[in-house]
């Protein structure tokens, strides 16, 4: 398996970009949150990658991090989500919007992304429910690591317990407004029965 390729950026025209590693011109496919980051042609990139072995040909996807690799991976494990869509997806939304939109089960936000239909957003909002923690725990983190109080508190909120749905719950109703202490505190108080 080929891990990531650092060389010179030789092309792009999104979908579509090639690197030069030692002389060999690798084409790879990325989604336009990886184009965003790309430096100009001609200078070096490091791109993690992850491959594709079908029947008719060896697609190589290549990321700008780790991250935005992880969920690509886990997208690809939900039923009736091949590549195309899991590289709409990265490309329609960040990672940290994903997130927020499976924490929120917001199956509207999803369905704005080219290819992905209301039955499609709904089968993501279920199965990835609970592979987001997980694809978190393999990261180190959150996948909601926008930065910011709003993010800090709410893996406070997980490391307290809470399921995601109900931490996204809780700091809505908090106003989003504050610093990290100020919001969980205010979290909390949302959370507690009335006496």
């Amino acid at each position: 398996m080929i891990g990531f390729l650092r060389g010179k950026l030789v092309a792009k025209a999104p979908p579509a970009l090639t690197v030069d590693v030692g002389g060999v011109g690798y084409d790879l496919e990325a989604p336009m949150s990886t184009f965003y980051a790309l430096p100009a042609v001609g200078t070096e990139v490091r791109l993690v990658t992850h491959l594709v072995v079908r029947e008719d040909a060896h697609i190589l996807y290549g990321f700008a991090g780790e991250e935005e690799r992880r969920l690509f991976r886990s997208l690809l494990r939900v039923s009736g989500i091949g590549p195309r869509i899991a590289l709409a997806i990265l490309s329609g939304v960040t990672v940290e919007g994903f997130a927020h939109c499976v924490h929120s089960q917001d199956s509207a936000a999803l369905t704005k992304i080219p290819g992905v239909g209301r039955k499609t957003a709904d089968r993501l909002l279920v199965e990835m429910r609970d592979r987001l923690d997980a694809v978190a725990a393999a990261g180190g983190g959150s996948m909601v690591l926008a930065g910011g109080p709003e993010s800090e508190a709410f893996s406070a909120l997980i490391a307290l317990g809470y399921k995601p749905a109900e931490a996204s719950r809780l700091l809505k109703q908090a106003g989003g407004v504050g610093s990290t202490e100020e919001l969980i505190r205010r979290a909390l108080q949302g959370a507690a029965p009335d006496p």
